[in-house]
């Protein structure tokens, strides 16, 4: 009797190996492009797109393989979803603000300012309803998008000269894009959109004053301390700075069902452990620069207070002619409300008293 139940369950195993055999043998082999908007060198950026790669390709068996590109090997990192869009790639890795002169509510997809801090954000984008009216955005431009990463909140930017008040900001040309870069407009800085590899030649020549990058991680990386010294904090922009995975619909739809599960899988992955890198090394990071003479500086109150209200007139000036950005910001902004209000309880009490003043 011990026998035959031994030898039937060695003839159902050996039914499902040369199921599974078969299945492979048959399955699809896709091959995909992905374009991201960061240079490799950016490992922590650059690197989330590896990550899902990678991950896509273990979950598949390899039957799923996607190949990374970075920024200005297909295409320049401010043109992903052009690239995404029309075919040039099959998805991307990049930022949404970027591309607020197609659709000015697509800086909600990656964060506002003084908007939702990464944990918050993300909350709004799985279970607040963010990520479905970002995708009927995004489906304007025949594409999917996935949440991809996150920095965290970021700093303030480097400056050759100390900024005192409002009046410092006058005339003081700084690298900042996107809404961030039209609020500090209306603080008298004249903005200016560079690419990642631009950023320190044109901050060593005197061509701007200032730039924001990222955070003491990435911004050591690319050197900015070396010739401003001044580091201010926080980003009042990027609170919150998600990353998005994109995706064309046509070529989402061609995928099967569980190579789209896989991708889902990886990308959730990525949205959870790039954070979780940042948080690791952005402490260290911070050490050295500070060792190195890094002055660092808290933006005035003043500052803020009038960057807060700038933004807001913003908002709301773009909203009136908006329908469709009307929504979006309007479900953002009740959503923070409410986020605001709990952190303010749990979160922010405790931190008040256990976080150290520098």
């Amino acid at each position: 009797m011990e026998r035959r139940r031994f030898l039937a369950k060695v003839g159902v195993g050996l039914a499902a190996s040369a199921f599974f055999s078969a299945r492979a043998q048959v399955s699809p082999q896709v091959r995909w492009r992905l374009a991201s908007s960061y240079p490799r060198s950016l490992d922590t950026l650059y690197g989330g797109a590896e990550d899902l790669a990678a991950r896509v390709a273990e979950l598949t068996g390899g039957r799923f393989q996607i190949r990374v590109y970075q920024a200005g090997e297909i295409v320049p990192g401010g043109q992903v979803l052009d690239a995404v869009q029309q075919g040039t790639v099959e998805a991307g890795h990049t930022y949404g603000p970027f591309y607020v002169g197609k659709n000015p509510a697509l800086a909600f997809d990656g964060g506002v300012p003084f908007g939702m801090t990464y944990r918050q954000h993300n909350a709004w984008m799985l279970f607040g309803g963010g990520l479905e009216l970002l995708r009927g955005l995004y489906a304007d431009f025949g594409v999917i998008s996935f949440p991809g990463g996150n920095t965290g909140a970021q700093m303030g930017g480097w400056f050759r000269k100390e900024i005192k008040g409002l009046p410092d900001l006058k005339g003081l040309r700084m690298r900042i894009p996107g809404l961030g870069g039209l609020v500090m407009g209306r603080l008298g800085v004249v903005p200016q959109t560079l690419a990642a590899g631009d950023i320190y030649p044109a901050l060593e020549r005197g061509t701007i004053d200032a730039t924001e990058f990222s955070g003491p991680y990435d911004d050591e990386k690319l050197g900015f301390y070396k010739v401003a010294r001044y580091y201010y904090y926080p980003s009042f922009w990027e609170p919150s700075a998600q990353l998005s995975f994109l995706v064309s619909l046509k070529e989402w739809q061609r995928l099967p069902k569980e190579f789209q599960e896989a991708f889902q899988v990886a990308a959730q992955e990525v949205n959870l452990t790039m954070m979780a890198k940042y948080d690791a090394a952005n402490p260290k990071a911070l050490d050295r620069l500070l060792k190195a003479g890094v002055r660092l500086r808290k933006w005035p109150a003043e500052i803020m207070k009038k960057a807060l209200e700038e933004a807001r007139a913003l908002y709301e000036e773009q909203a009136a002619k908006d329908a469709t950005y009307r929504k979006i910001y309007t479900a953002y902004w009740a959503f923070r409300g409410e986020q605001y209000r709990w952190f303010a309880v749990a979160e922010l009490g405790y931190e008040t008293f256990a976080f150290p003043s520098l």
